[in-house]
């Protein structure tokens, strides 16, 4: 990626999140913002200052690498001295000099390194690379976090829809209770026992409307917007097949996890940090040319002047093991590198694994809880029939009714867990959002 690219990528992201702060900053609390589950990610890889910090992490390797490719070319330098003279130079004497200035500019550019500045650029073109798997690594956190935010709002929502129909049930039963009453048919504890249901349904009902704004809040944080913005959510909690196999899922997951590939450039990335130490052995060539000027004043060259073209090494014959303790500290590092990438390959197929359990335990939720609101909703009439025609006890209503909402409630949470377990499956399989990871991995330097 040119610099120019580069630049580019990072003014246009900053600028969106300033555009976005802007736009939500603008929206009142009064107002309501239309969200489905693609634009509420959309808005939050804009605006995620995670993300942000991951752009710098990207500008910051790229900028390493050009230092390193900066290594191997022209460098070229200038050293001026000042100095008082006294005394005399090789018995000639100074011809009463009190004082002399040296310039001497010089060029030089490095023709072998034993290996030092071309492992170093390839240290750092893997840097770049497990910057931009960080990044994508990133993105895809803030992307599940996002959607588990979403999700929370529709299962709150749906949840609040519950507490209202048994509100709605408990209030009409209570009518036909104190009917009853009225006409002398049942005891008063009928309508006590009665009243004391509904009362807690209503309390039921505050704490699911308090979580359905807590939700609403949670994910405003998460996108942006101001925290008491009012949401409408287009979606609805559904349940939708999942195609792939547990074999399926961990060989995508092996492929495309941006931290998994990023572990592996680690070692290849220790490696080359190995192979630099050991350029330490070798002997540092250059090629040089030189030009120096002598005189009593800055820039003169009445005391004389020099003009030099050539090749110089410079070989550490002995540095007291400094080179060998250099080299094992980078092999300690490529070991741990080497175990940190099988240690995130085995969590990688955990998560996997702990992913797809999860999702099949939830798709078995759903079609158990959606026969148990058929079978409750049944049971609820029957009760409320019996009642009425006086041959049931109102005990078998408030029964039937707890359990009618304890069924739906299991359907609502079976939905809830089966899409949250699909998105952290694609999360721990590493679905792209922007970056093709195999691309990367595929990389040779």
């Amino acid at each position: 990626m040119s610099k120019k690219y580069l630049n580019k990528t990072i003014t246009a992201v900053l600028l969106s999140g300033s555009l976005f702060f802007m736009s939500a900053g603008a929206v009142s609390a009064e107002e309501v913002v239309d969200l489905t589950l693609d634009s509420s990610v959309q808005m939050a890889l804009e605006n995620n200052r995670t993300i942000k910090q991951s752009y710098y992490d990207t500008d910051t390797a790229r900028w390493a690498l050009k230092e390193a490719k900066g290594k191997k070319g022209f460098n070229i330098s200038w050293q001026g001295t000042a100095a008082a003279v006294a005394g005399s130079s090789f018995n000639v004497p100074t011809n009463n000099r009190d004082s002399s200035y040296g310039n001497v500019l010089e060029a030089a550019i490095p023709l072998y390194t034993g290996g030092q500045l071309e492992n170093n650029i390839k240290a750092n073109e893997i840097g770049v690379d497990i910057s931009d798997l960080n990044l994508e690594n990133t993105k895809q956190q803030v992307k599940l976090n996002t959607t588990e935010g979403y999700y929370s709002i529709l299962q709150n929502r749906n949840l609040v829809g519950v507490n209202k129909e048994t509100v709605n049930q408990l209030q009409e039963h209570l009518n036909v209770v104190s009917a009853r009453y009225a006409a002398g048919t049942v005891a008063k504890s009928d309508v006590l026992r009665s009243q004391t249901e509904l009362a807690n349904a209503q309390q039921s009902l505050v704490t699911a409307e308090n979580n359905y704004d807590l939700s609403m809040s949670s994910l405003n944080n998460i996108i942006g917007l101001p925290i008491q913005t009012k949401l409408n959510i287009k979606d609805e909690l559904k349940y939708i097949k999942y195609d792939l196999n547990f074999e399926e899922c961990v060989d995508t997951a092996m492929a495309n996890r941006p931290d998994g590939v990023a572990a592996i450039k680690a070692v290849e990335q220790a490696q080359a940090n190995v192979d630099m130490a050991k350029a330490g052995n070798s002997p540092q060539v250059e090629a040089y040319t030189s030009y120096t000027i002598d005189g009593d004043d800055a820039f003169k060259d009445n005391f004389g002047e020099q003009a030099q073209v050539g090749v110089r090494a410079n070989w550490n014959i002995f540095d007291n093991n400094v080179t060998k303790a250099q080299v094992k500290q980078a092999e300690s590092a490529l070991y741990k590198a080497q175990e940190n990438a099988q240690y995130v390959r085995e969590g990688i197929q955990l998560e996997v694994h702990q992913a797809y359990l999860s999702l099949l335990a939830a798709e078995k939720n759903i079609k158990t809880t959606s026969v148990a609101v058929n079978q409750a909703t049944e049971d609820y009439q029957i009760a409320q029939v019996r009642y009425s025609a006086g041959v049931g006890t109102n005990i078998d209503v408030m029964d039937a009714s707890v359990a009618l909402t304890t069924a739906k409630t299991n359907y609502v949470q079976a939905l809830y867990d089966y899409n949250i377990s699909k998105a952290q499956l694609d999360k721990a399989m590493g679905m792209p959002v922007d970056l093709d990871v195999q691309a990367v991995a595929a990389k040779t330097y």
